[in-house]
């Protein structure tokens, strides 16, 4: 049977410790944390960048020193967008400057050109961002399809990439990328009865409890809590927004060939995962085909500002 665990190829990695207390509230953000501190919280921007395929968005905070760390270049996850970044790009913004864009096809960013775009093409789309905004040297991180978009980066460019960070990295085995390509990102198209919005609804409900979403049985049980009402209302409209273009992102994941790429990194690397996240399961993996890697599994109640020190602290080391 394929199983959470059979699937991605491994079994859940250690959890070492933090060097920072644990924050209580496992879902707190950053700013949240600051503001009930009494401090006002880093404020977060956004702007927009000109490409050959037109507008990316992107938010930022934080800004540059001549003699402070380089840019942290922040991917993320789909089928979201920045917007679920914004706690993270408000802590990392408090010690340098933090950009995090929308994924060409998510949220408020041009789609790709291609129909089936490959990692290769997300990775160089990324690039030529840095190119308009002016970014030689960076340091990278990305969760999740961010995380692949971000290996493809450093292979291409090590001179440009000082370190990169993967937040869940996806490591499938053959059989779970051929099933996920199948079955894990349909295209949607809206319909007169509105049905594809209560498809959106019960597609982010079911990820937050089952890996893969679609295998609603107990072998696949995330064994966690629904996520709130507004957590979920505020996924499904990012949804909504990539609903036309979405797919291209996941299936770029599940044709990859990552444990053949992996190995061809050579900047140092962060491999990494909160308990939480099913792609935890991997990371001890990924860090043993990374030829430069440390390893971390962030332990269950750890919140985004534990995340946000834990890769201040490689980063800077």
């Amino acid at each position: 049977m394929l199983t959470r665990r059979t699937m991605m190829g491994g079994t859940a990695a250690t959890a070492l410790p933090l060097s920072t207390p644990v924050a209580s509230n496992g879902t707190a953000h950053a700013a949240e944390t600051k503001s009930n501190q009494g401090v006002r919280p880093m404020d977060v921007d956004r702007a927009f960048v000109r490409i050959e395929e037109g507008l990316v968005h992107y938010r930022h905070a934080g800004e540059d020193t001549a003699d402070g760390p380089l840019p942290l270049y922040m991917m993320h996850a789909g089928p979201g967008s920045s917007k679920g970044l914004t706690g993270l790009v408000a802590a990392f913004g408090e010690t340098r400057r933090s950009i995090a864009p929308d994924t060409l096809g998510f949220g408020e960013s041009v789609p790709p050109t291609p129909e089936e775009p490959d990692l290769i093409y997300y990775a160089d789309s990324v690039v030529r961002i840095w190119d308009k905004l002016g970014l030689d040297k960076v340091d990278v991180y990305g969760g999740h399809t961010g995380a692949n978009i971000g290996m493809e980066i450093a292979i291409a460019h090590p001179d440009r990439v000082r370190k990169l960070v993967f937040d869940g990295v996806a490591l499938f085995d053959p059989a779970l990328s051929a099933d996920m390509l199948k079955n894990y990102a349909p295209k949607i198209k809206p319909q007169a009865n509105g049905e594809h919005f209560i498809w959106a609804w019960n597609f982010m409900r079911d990820m937050g409890l089952y890996f893969p979403y679609y295998m609603r049985d107990k072998e696949h049980y995330l064994g966690k809590e629904p996520w709130p009402t507004e957590s979920l209302h505020s996924s499904v409209m990012e949804v909504m927004k990539a609903l036309d273009h979405y797919y291209k992102g996941y299936n770029a994941v599940f044709r990859h060939k990552t444990h053949d790429r992996l190995p061809l990194i050579t900047v140092p690397t962060f491999c990494m995962a909160h308990e939480a996240d099913p792609l935890h399961t991997s990371v001890e993996e990924a860090a043993a085909l990374v030829p430069n890697s440390e390893h971390l599994v962030l332990p269950f109640n750890s919140g985004t500002q534990d995340k946000a020190d834990a890769i201040i602290k490689y980063l800077d080391t």
